[in-house]
């Protein structure tokens, strides 16, 4: 993939972590800013679609399973250009994606690295590519990570679970790294639902930063605006300007652009 498109996976295979809704509200800020931006949902909940798609991904004709497991590269089908989203387009999830993570291995060569090989096409095309991942280190996940430019960890820092299994992770992270693909850089771990006068948060936060080595400058906090947003099919920014989560998420689509070296685009007002 050429280095001027970023890939940027979002992973952790604990639930409830916040992955979708980063993912969803990152893709949307980065393309108020006029970034091109593709979400490619490899989770079969298929949440992300569910937000961004203005189809129901039961309608889709040519999923990201269909593009997996398909001899044909199916990119041209599988991109929908018209969502909810400006300047973001989706590959939408559904699911059929647990069916094909165990097909994969009997029909592709490399069955970890099939997405890296039918993204390639896309080189340059997008500024930003965004996968998101299910909640489980296999198939579907390696493939994102053999893709990856980029990935970031999100982990709830409101909860004394928030970093169960982060060391698996890791390790696999650092295996790919030495094997499959090089150019994986950790951008580190977003916190979520974070609030810093309780002591649960401090003390994951610290142990996030131990675990890991690197946090992201930013925040999320806790709000029910988060699912309002998703049912109307807006960011929360979009929803309320004003919110202090909105604010959040905006702030982190202008680290993300700047920590990338995208080129500049509008300012976002």
């Amino acid at each position: 993939m050429n280095p001027s498109t970023k890939i940027i996976v979002f992973s952790n295979h604990k639930g409830g972590c916040g992955k979708t809704s980063s993912i969803v509200n990152l893709a949307g800020e980065l393309g108020r800013l006029g970034y091109k931006i593709l979400v490619v949902d490899l989770d079969a909940q298929a949440n992300a679609s569910l937000h961004i798609g203005k189809l129901h991904p039961s309608e889709v004709k040519t999923t990201a399973a269909d593009l997996l497991l398909s001899k044909e590269n199916l990119l041209s089908q599988a991109i929908h250009e018209d969502t909810y989203f400006e300047n973001v387009h989706l590959i939408y999830g559904d699911l059929s994606l647990n069916a094909a993570e165990d097909k994969l291995k009997d029909i592709a060569p490399r069955p970890n690295e099939e997405l890296e090989y039918k993204l390639r096409p896309l080189q340059g095309l997008y500024d930003v590519i965004l996968i998101d991942t299910p909640p489980s280190l296999r198939g579907l996940t390696f493939n994102a990570l053999a893709a990856a430019t980029h990935l970031v960890i999100p982990i709830e820092s409101g909860s004394q679970y928030g970093m169960y299994g982060v060391a698996d992770l890791l390790a696999i992270v650092h295996r790919f790294q030495e094997t499959i693909n090089p150019k994986l850089n950790v951008l580190g771990v977003l916190l979520i639902r974070h609030d810093n006068r309780l002591t649960v948060c401090k003390l994951i936060e610290a142990i996030a930063a131990q675990q890991v080595g690197k946090l992201l400058p930013l925040r999320i906090s806790t709000s029910t605006k988060v699912n309002q947003a998703a049912m109307l099919h807006k960011t929360v920014y979009g929803l309320d300007p004003a919110s202090r989560v909105g604010r959040e998420f905006k702030d982190l689509a202008h680290y993300i652009a700047e920590e990338l070296g995208l080129e500049g685009k509008n300012d976002g007002k």
